[in-house]
């Protein structure tokens, strides 16, 4: 192999010369047939590429670039400017420490390491620095070295790929100052499970106390760094943040470090793409989608702009992300338009109950509290359940009827709802709208509590401050704690809210004296019941 014209010991010294007469770092990036493609001024982190826009990019290879850094710093690579080599996934960063004389005897070679998933202690280095001479460096198969590596890279990407055809996702958290806990919030439990939900492998979470979220990346600097680190060793391919990210965040996060970024709002809304079945779920699952991705479209300036022809459009004329703008625009208002059309469908359904004079029931709660299971023990209903966030979407309506005490039947509609869940994403109750009258019309609502659940009283908030900002108020509520076989203390929660009703849904306990008080909830709702 000939030799790298940068890393013979006479331009190392040349390059060791200008950095001590400029006393700063110069960094020289060369790709892999010797050739120069970048010479800045700083050091290795300073100068970086971002990923996206290097030649080549990916987990199971390196980039094809090696940066040679002239230093006056005679200290050995920081971990910052490893980190910067980790997250361009440099074929090696060699670092020529500069003496006062303005010459480098020694220099430092760098590069990554591959990592099976088996290998991932907490404390396991992504890369490797050695200490050589100028001459050894100079010496250095660079090409055997790289090609090496990258067999290795491929070898744990195709095992990685077999193993699991799903997002491996690293979660990242931001909590406020002033929260004491350093235990995981739980605002990251819920998010790896609703990143479970939607098909993902949670690998691991990071999160960072801060008085405010970093208007650019929402974490410092430092936990930037260290999350790219983490993705990148851990072997992730995106990352999702616990909160709703602009549009200008998630491209400069994005931009540091190498990979997919997602937030919470876009994992809910992927959810209920996948979960929805009615055709008018899947409209208000559309029109949610197209909401959010609206602000969020980015465009390549002129390069994709369309000569128009006439006055007024010659030049550079329309862009092409102008023209996904308008057609977007359009499709929003067009479903929107049928979001109207399903709420008036709804609401002379709605009539046509009041007139025949059947009393409605709505089961709302958090996402996962049981709702469906409830509908089918009470009324012999099929709808599917399952032990996952969002499992149904679309409201179901069943008959029940319920026995009075003096063994009067009587007829009321019971309806399951869409799940709540914390911080309920705009876009998600704009294009619900239409579902979410079947709650503010009810005549009475079950407010249905997973009591098993490690946080239900801050489920039991969200869900009454969802209630509370309704456009329209609400009817009585009848608060029911689930679940309660799995409770070690039931009678702890029943003290607390004494008007509670305590009931397993599962196994059918506790279902005469939830009758009972919905009963006297729709008497004092709309009075007599015969």
């Amino acid at each position: 192999m000939p030799q790298d014209s940068l890393t013979t010991p006479e331009l190392a010294q040349r390059l060791a010369s200008v950095s001590a007469e400029l006393d700063e770092s110069i960094c020289v990036y060369i790709n892999r047939r010797g050739q120069v493609i970048r010479v800045a001024i700083g050091s290795p982190n300073q100068t970086k590429i971002p990923p996206l826009e290097l030649p080549r990019y990916g987990s199971d290879r390196l980039s094809g670039l090696r940066c040679i850094c002239a230093t006056p710093d005679v200290l050995p690579p920081n971990p910052t400017d490893l980190t910067a080599m980790l997250m361009q996934r440099l074929d090696a960063l060699i670092i020529l420490p500069v003496n006062a004389k303005g010459y480098t005897e020694r220099g430092y070679l760098a590069h990554l390491l591959p990592a099976n998933d088996a290998e991932l202690p907490e404390q396991q280095e992504a890369w490797r620095v050695s200490s050589m001479t100028i001459d050894a460096i100079s010496k250095q198969d660079f090409l055997e070295l790289v090609e090496g590596l990258e067999e290795e890279f491929s070898r744990n990407f195709a095992g990685r790929a077999t193993d699991d055809n799903q997002d491996r996702v690293m979660l990242v958290g931001l909590m406020h100052q002033k929260e004491k806990s350093d235990s995981m919030p739980f605002a990251m439990i819920e998010l790896g499970q609703l990143v479970e939900s939607a098909g993902g492998k949670v690998l691991d979470a990071l999160w960072q106390k801060r008085e405010r979220p970093h208007p650019q990346t929402v974490l410092g600097e430092g936990k930037v760094l260290e999350l790219a680190i983490a993705a990148q060793t851990k072997g992730a391919n995106l990352v999702v943040f616990d909160r709703e990210l602009t549009a200008s965040q998630t491209r400069n996060i994005e931009r540091m470090i190498g990979l997919r970024v997602s937030d919470r709002t876009e994992v809910i809304l992927d959810i209920f793409a996948q979960r929805a079945q009615s055709s008018e779920g899947k409209l208000q699952v559309e029109l949610a989608q197209l909401e959010y991705r609206l602000p969020r479209l980015a465009g390549h300036g002129q390069a994709l702009s369309r000569l128009g022809g006439g006055i007024g459009t010659r030049g550079p004329g329309e862009t092409k992300l102008e023209t996904d703008r308008r057609v977007i625009q359009k499709r929003i208002t067009f479903l929107q338009q049928q979001v109207n059309h399903l709420q008036a469908q709804r609401s002379r359904i709605r009539q046509k109950r009041v007139d025949q004079e059947v009393p409605t029931v709505a089961i709302v709660g958090y996402t996962n509290a049981g709702k469906s299971t409830l509908l089918n023990a009470m009324t012999k209903a099929d709808v599917y359940a399952a032990d996952k966030l969002f499992a149904t979407l679309d409201p179901t309506t069943r008959r029940l009827t319920l026995t009075g005490a003096d063994d009067q039947l009587h007829t009321v509609l019971l309806t399951d709802t869409v799940g709540f869940i914390h911080e309920l994403p705009k876009s998600l109750v704009d294009a619900f709208r239409a579902t979410l009258e079947e709650v503010s019309e009810a005549d009475v609502l079950v407010h249905l509590v997973d009591a098993s659940h490690s946080s239900w009283e801050d489920q039991l908030t969200s869900v009454d401050k969802i209630l509370k900002d309704m456009p329209i108020a609400v009817g009585p509520i009848l608060l029911v704690f689930n679940k309660i076989d799995a409770v070690a203390d039931p009678k702890a929660i029943l003290d607390k809210y004494p008007d509670a009703i305590a009931i397993s849904a599962l196994k059918r306990q506790g279902f005469e004296q939830m009758s009972k008080s919905l009963l006297k909830l729709l008497e004092y709702a709309i009075g007599d019941l015969s």
